[in-house]
């Protein structure tokens, strides 16, 4: 897999929600999530995301088609995996890794570790600064079917990543994935956009992250 280029854009930091994710759609190409790792979840949805940066801040958007949506989780750092959600995992070490995590509604969680268990959480004072903008409103839903497409935009700013003292994105190296997860649903579904080789989905793996560099 090449290395992903995570472009430097062109507005500046604390652009509002809606002027950031016109500039994702203007500047950066889809990256399409569509790994199906394990053939016992065979549900693919159309998933891709666009990403840049603008040196203090991540910015993400991620354009999903699906059958069924779900929204349920409303807590931050709460279980947003269980409902129709995406991910992105970063790591600058190969070991160590930041797991955000964000559902249909716009629900965030983000995390620090080298594993599953016993992730240190992102203050709830900093994620106030963690913003996110989904195009399906932020009301808690049940499941329901008939086809959706739905967006998230989010800004993460790298204060939000508490164990690097980063000033800038501007030319780091680092390893990432992509993923859409709905593991409540009546569906579960499982994609990622670096293949991930275990026996059952488990996205808490760096060993298979992609090659990214920040412009």
């Amino acid at each position: 897999m090449d290395t992903l280029l995570i472009k430097h854009l062109s507005l500046p930091a604390a652009t509002p929600l809606a002027d950031l994710q016109a500039c994702l759609l203007a500047e950066t190409a889809a990256v399409p999530v569509a790994c199906l790792n394990w053939p016992q979840h065979p549900y693919r949805p159309s998933v891709s995301v666009r990403i840049g940066h603008v040196q203090t801040e991540l910015w993400l958007l991620f354009s999903v088609a699906e059958e069924r949506v779900r929204g349920l989780e409303t807590r931050v750092h709460g279980d947003v995996y269980r409902d129709s959600a995406v991910e992105f995992f970063l790591s600058f070490d190969r070991t160590h890794y930041y797991n955000f995590e964000c559902n249909c509604i716009g629900t965030p969680h983000l995390g620090f570790g080298s594993g599953r268990e016993s992730r240190r959480l992102v203050p709830l004072p900093l994620m106030e600064r963690l913003v996110t903008l989904p195009s399906l409103g932020r009301q808690p839903f049940a499941e329901k079917a008939g086809g959706f497409e739905w967006t998230v935009t989010a800004r993460i700013p790298v204060a939000c990543l508490t164990d690097h003292s980063l000033t800038s994105l501007s030319g780091a190296l680092a390893t990432a994935n992509f993923y859409k997860v709905g593991s409540g649903m009546t569906v579960p579904h499982y994609l990622s956009w670096a293949p991930v080789r275990t026996p059952a989905p488990n996205y808490h793996c760096p060993e298979f992250f992609g090659d990214v560099r920040f412009e």
